[in-house]
């Protein structure tokens, strides 16, 4: 961009700091290496790379911007759609089973943490703050007319995604294969980690942090060779595995997949799919960096 004023607009719109993170991997790189344990080590300088406009950066940020808003999209019908199970699950049991712990599992209920606490005793606590500070009209109606605790099937509305990961992990062995099985996935610990995987990409992009080429903090286990057909080419190379593991590709397919049965009929994939197809020309950046491998588009979930 050669319009000095224009950019400086851009920048105190946006701020240094939070377009700071889309130039980075922009800048020139210097490699060290340490004389005695031979570990190598990259930075970056201050000076960008001699063929990097600020229109890339720009081109970066809005590219990230709309994958936020794509992915909060698609996880936010996996969130509405696991509630629905759990409630479904348990409250048939239980009206009051998010209170109940001889309806969740032991190491949830019964195994204290180092504050004293169970998990559960911690979740509930969470919960009951949940209570206190919410202003929505379904809640105050039921609250006016029939008083508290609610049901489950009421209170999981109220529930963030964080507190549905947690207790989701909290339920009983059968009932987390149970809801599992629903979504293609045999292993109930893949189902938890997905997630927990979900519920940090979802924190990233409410909170309007950079989210295309990010690490995961939280990574997601991936379905054994033959649980899921569309995951075998990545998980049948374990090189590949362990790159698509730690970045959004993962998350993506996770999404797509899930997609699939809880909204068969979602024009989600063919967007999300658009998008990629326009990702910005920008020097040394491809969506490699977002986990997508060579010949992603031979996978089931683009078919």
């Amino acid at each position: 961009m050669t319009d000095d004023v224009a950019a400086l607009a851009y920048l105190i719109r946006i701020g240094y700091y939070r377009l700071s993170a889309y130039w980075y991997p922009l800048r020139l790189p210097l490699i060290t290496q340490d004389p005695v344990t031979q570990k190598i080590t990259v930075t970056r300088l201050d000076q960008f790379k001699p063929e990097i406009k600020f229109e890339h950066v720009l081109s970066m940020y809005v590219l990230d911007k709309r994958l936020r808003l794509l992915l909060l999209d698609a996880i936010e019908r996996v969130e509405v759609a696991v509630r629905v199970d759990v409630s479904h699950m348990l409250g048939g049991r239980d009206t009051f089973a998010h209170t109940n712990a001889a309806m969740l599992h032991g190491n949830f209920t019964k195994k204290p943490k180092q504050n004293g606490q169970t998990a559960h005793q911690d979740w509930i606590a969470k919960y009951n703050k949940v209570l206190e500070r919410s202003k929505e009209d379904f809640f105050k109606h039921y609250k006016n007319k029939y008083g508290l605790p609610l049901p489950i099937w009421v209170s999981v509305e109220l529930w963030d995604f964080g507190m549905l990961s947690t207790f989701y992990q909290g339920m009983q062995a059968a009932d987390k294969t149970a809801i599992a099985a629903k979504y293609g996935v045999q292993d109930f610990m893949v189902m938890e980690s997905w997630l927990r995987t979900l519920n940090f990409v979802r924190n990233v992009a409410a909170h309007h942090s950079r989210l295309w080429n990010k690490n995961l903090v939280d990574q997601p286990k991936l379905p054994k060779a033959g649980e899921i057909a569309a995951f075998d080419p990545i998980v049948n190379a374990p090189l590949l595995t362990q790159e698509v593991s730690s970045r959004l590709y993962s998350v993506i397919c996770i999404l797509i997949h899930m997609l699939k049965i809880i909204s068969p009929n979602s024009s989600w994939r063919d967007r999300l799919r658009e998008m990629i197809d326009q990702f910005p020309q920008v020097p040394s950046l491809s969506i490699s960096d977002m986990g997508f491998p060579l010949q992603w588009q031979q996978h089931d979930f683009w078919k």
